[in-house]
C-alpha cells in the first residue's frame, strides 16, 4: 500500500516536475479589445493577428522574478459604440492586467470610462482620434494622431498631386471618419473642399462620386471603413472618376487591394508600416499565417502584411515591457509605470509623451495601390 501511495504521489507531481510551476495560477491576462465583426471587423482581425503572432513566439514573460504564461483574452466590440462598453466589461471581468485596442477611435472612446473606472490601463494600437487619450490618465497609444495624418494627406494632395480642390466624404457619426476629414480640410483649406457625409447602412455611393466629378475636384478623400471603401472604389471605377482617391490608415488592407484589382482607380493611403521594413518580422508572420488556416482566413485569405498587424505586434511587446517594469500583474502597478515605457518595435521607436500618453511619432508611410499587381507600393515616408 505504501508503495502504491508513493507511485500515486509521483504521478500527481509529474506534470510539475516536467513543466515547472507555470500552472493556471501563473498566468497573466492581456485583454484584446477589438472588432471582429461589423464595419471594421476585417481590420480588427488583422490587428489581432499581430498580437497573436507575438504571443506565439513569446508566450511567457518574467514578472518580478516569476515566469508567467501570457493569455490573450479577446472581446469583440462589434465595431459599434453602443456595444463597446459591454465588450470592455467582459475584459474587466476576466481580471486582465492591461488592454490592447482598439481598431476604431469611436469604440475606444465609448469604452474608455469602463476601463478607467476599473483602473485598467489601455494601450491604443491604431485609434488615431486625439480625443481617445484626452481627459484621462489610463489610455495611452502607440500610433500617430489624426491631426498629423490629415496634414500629411492634405500636403501630399497639394504638393505631389497639384490638387486645388478636394472632395471629402465621411460617414455620419463616425468619430474617426469625421475627425480625420476635418483635419484634412483644415490643412488643405476648408474653402477649397466640398464636404459630404453618408448615413450608416449606405450601399450605393454613385451620387457621391457624381458630386465629386461635378465639383471638379482634383482628389477624392474618404477615410472610411473597408466595407464602405470597397463600394466607393466600385463606383469610382464605374463612373471613371479620373482623379486620385486618398484615404487614411483604415484603407491599408488587402480588402482594398482586392476591391481595386483590375480597376482604373488611383488609390493612395497613409499608414504605420510598409512591408519590407523589417525582414525578420515579415518572414516570420508570413510563415505563421501560411501554416495556420484560421490566421490566413482572418488575414483575408492571403499573407499580405497589413500595417495594423505590425502595430498589434508592437503593442503586445509594449505591454510585456510594462508588466516587466511594474514587476507586478496588478493593473494599478502597470498603469503607474506605463507612461515611462519605451520600446524599439518593427514600426519604429515607441515612447509616450507626458501630456496625454500619446506616441511620439512624426512619420507616416504613403503607399499606392497597384491595381495590376494587387500590391501596395511604397511612395514616400512623409512628415509635416
Amino acid at each position: 500500500m505504501k508503495r502504491f501511495i508513493m507511485v500515486l504521489v509521483v504521478l500527481l507531481l509529474l506534470p510539475t516536475l516536467l513543466f515547472g510551476c507555470n500552472s493556471d495560477g501563473d498566468q497573466v491576462r492581456i485583454g484584446v479589445f477589438e472588432p471582429q465583426s461589423g464595419d471594421n471587423g476585417a481590420g480588427g482581425k488583422q490587428e489581432i493577428l499581430g498580437m497573436q503572432y507575438a504571443n506565439h513566439i513569446t508566450p511567457n514573460v518574467e514578472i518580478g522574478g516569476k515566469t508567467y504564461k501570457v493569455v490573450l483574452e479577446i472581446s469583440d466590440n462589434q465595431s459599434a459604440n453602443d456595444k463597446a462598453p459591454s465588450a470592455a466589461q467582459t475584459l474587466v471581468s476576466k481580471n486582465v492586467s492591461v488592454v490592447l485596442g482598439s481598431y476604431g477611435s469611436g469604440v475606444s472612446m465609448a469604452a474608455s470610462s469602463t476601463f478607467g473606472d476599473a483602473g485598467i490601463p489601455v494601450i491604443g494600437v491604431t485609434c488615431t482620434n486625439p480625443m481617445v487619450t484626452q481627459g484621462n490618465n489610463h489610455y495611452f497609444r502607440i500610433c500617430f494622431l489624426d491631426p498629423f495624418q490629415g496634414t500629411v494627406l492634405a500636403n501630399f494632395a497639394k504638393d505631389q498631386m497639384g490638387a486645388t480642390k478636394a472632395y471629402v466624404l465621411a460617414k455620419q457619426g463616425d468619430d474617426y471618419s469625421v475627425g480625420l476629414s476635418n483635419y484634412f480640410m483644415e490643412a488643405f483649406g476648408a474653402d477649397d473642399c466640398v464636404y459630404e457625409t453618408f448615413p450608416d447602412g449606405t450601399s450605393d455611393f454613385s451620387s457621391y462620386v457624381t458630386n465629386a466629378k461635378t465639383a471638379g475636384a482634383g482628389v477624392f478623400f474618404s477615410p472610411v471603413s473597408t466595407e464602405a471603401a470597397a463600394l466607393i472604389i466600385d463606383q469610382a471605377a464605374t463612373q471613371s472618376l479620373g482623379v486620385p482617391v486618398l484615404a487614411g490608415d483604415t484603407w491599408d488592407s488587402n480588402v482594398i487591394l482586392n476591391a481595386a484589382s483590375g480597376k482604373d482607380v488611383d488609390i493612395y493611403v497613409t499608414t504605420f508600416y510598409q512591408e519590407g521594413g523589417n525582414a525578420q518580422f515579415d518572414n516570420g508572420i508570413k510563415d505563421w499565417i501560411n501554416t495556420d488556416s484560421q490566421a490566413k482566413t482572418n488575414n483575408g485569405g492571403d499573407d499580405k502584411i497589413a500595417a495594423v498587424s505590425a502595430m498589434g505586434f508592437d503593442a503586445y511587446y509594449v505591454a510585456l515591457e510594462a508588466l516587466k517594469t511594474a514587476g507586478s500583474t496588478k493593473p494599478e502597478d502597470v498603469l503607474r509605470v506605463l507612461g515611462g515605457v519605451t520600446y524599439s518595435g518593427v514600426s519604429g521607436s515607441i515612447a509616450f509623451d507626458n501630456i496625454n500618453g500619446d506616441a511620439i511619432r512624426d512619420t507616416a508611410y504613403v503607399k499606392w495601390c497597384n491595381p495590376s499587381s494587387g500590391e501596395w507600393e511604397f511612395v514616400a515616408q512623409q512628415g509635416v
